[in-house]
């Protein structure tokens, strides 16, 4: 089975073309065309530039997908495009091209959920998981601790409170005059800091359950930076570096605690935040101590950012179960919730 799939969420045009042959994905085309430096202006993604790049580029994005993959029309067996969660002006460009397209060719269409498009991103490199497998999904909209028992059986463990993890990541760059997007940024700083000069607090970490907070965080690094005449670069790394371990720390601790309480069989790391380093070091570290049975993924980086491949992947997976959704009904939900 040959998929195209059309992710436009929030502020990347992207569009792939995977085929699913016997259990396995092959990526044919995996084509972002990102608007970050549009953004970089304004410090975040400002929704209306979103939309009017999103109709500028998705044809010329689509084109590109096709001839690098070497696909015509007529071998597309299944149109998967992201319906939800993220921005309605984005989301319904991306719709209405898949809409056209599917009408055009006469192809089966499927909707597919953005946060489930994270979690099977690892899927790509690891076919074949074993059931129960935990998922700690970070994203600059979203942190949540997701249990799934069976594909498309859901159970949500916890999530943010407030702030998600690449949210607050995006915050403190701003208080620390570092570039957007922010989660790069911290961490290149953080490079040349030391994680343990500033003891800012774990919010919730140790608290039942598996719910998340992060606003507390972020608004005492700005009171710390507050009460600092002026910052030296030197004090800006310590500050990122101690930032970035702390939002670490706690969210390594929830999903060795979740993961250990639940007997999980794999545990999924996804999400942009996914991209960050000391996270996919230290989360590693710590399920191959107190889970060493447990299989321990991790996307690769370029499926770690919002991509159509993970659309397509899960895509496949949610046509499989439900079938194709009609093309005339279809339509954006921004606010989709996937358990």
């Amino acid at each position: 089975m040959r998929i195209l799939s059309i992710e436009t969420s929030c502020d990347e045009t992207a569009i792939s073309v995977v085929d699913a042959l016997r259990g396995k994905f092959v990526v044919r085309s995996h084509i972002i065309s990102s608007q970050i430096p549009k953004h970089v202006k304004y410090g975040g993604v400002v929704p209306e530039v979103a939309a009017r790049e999103h109709v500028k580029n998705i044809i010329p994005t689509l084109y590109y997908a096709l001839k690098k993959s070497k696909t015509k029309p007529k071998q597309i067996d299944l149109i998967a495009v992201t319906r939800g969660p993220g921005l309605m002006t984005s989301l319904a460009v991306g719709i209405q091209t898949a809409v056209g397209l599917a009408f055009g060719w006469k192809k089966p269409l499927v909707g597919v959920n953005h946060m489930e498009g994270h979690i099977y991103s690892n899927w790509v490199e690891h076919p074949t998981t074993k059931f129960p497998a935990l998922h700690l999904v970070v994203s600059g909209g979203h942190t949540e601790l997701v249990l799934m028992t069976g594909h498309g059986k859901y159970r949500l463990l916890g999530k943010t409170r407030d702030d998600a993890a690449g949210e607050a990541f995006d915050k403190v760059a701003k208080i620390l005059n570092l570039p957007y997007p922010g989660g790069p940024s911290i961490q290149r700083a953080a490079e040349k800091g030391n994680p343990q000069a500033v003891d800012f607090p774990r919010p919730m970490m140790n608290a039942q359950g598996f719910e998340f907070s992060f606003a507390g965080l972020k608004t005492s690094v700005l009171y710390h930076v507050q009460k600092m005449k002026r910052v030296t670069p030197r004090q800006r790394a310590d500050i990122a570096a101690s930032f970035q371990q702390a939002v670490v720390d706690v969210l390594v601790a929830k999903t060795v605690r979740a993961a250990t309480q639940y007997r999980v069989k794999s545990v999924f790391l996804a999400g942009g935040v996914a991209a960050n380093k000391p996270l996919r070091e230290q989360l590693a570290k710590a399920i191959k101590k107190e889970l060493p049975r447990a299989l321990f993924t991790i996307p690769p980086f370029k499926l770690c950012t919002d991509n159509a491949t993970m659309i397509a992947v899960a895509g496949y997976f949610r046509y499989r179960r439900n079938g194709a959704d009609n093309w005339q009904t279809l339509d954006a939900d921004p606010n989709w919730e996937l358990v």
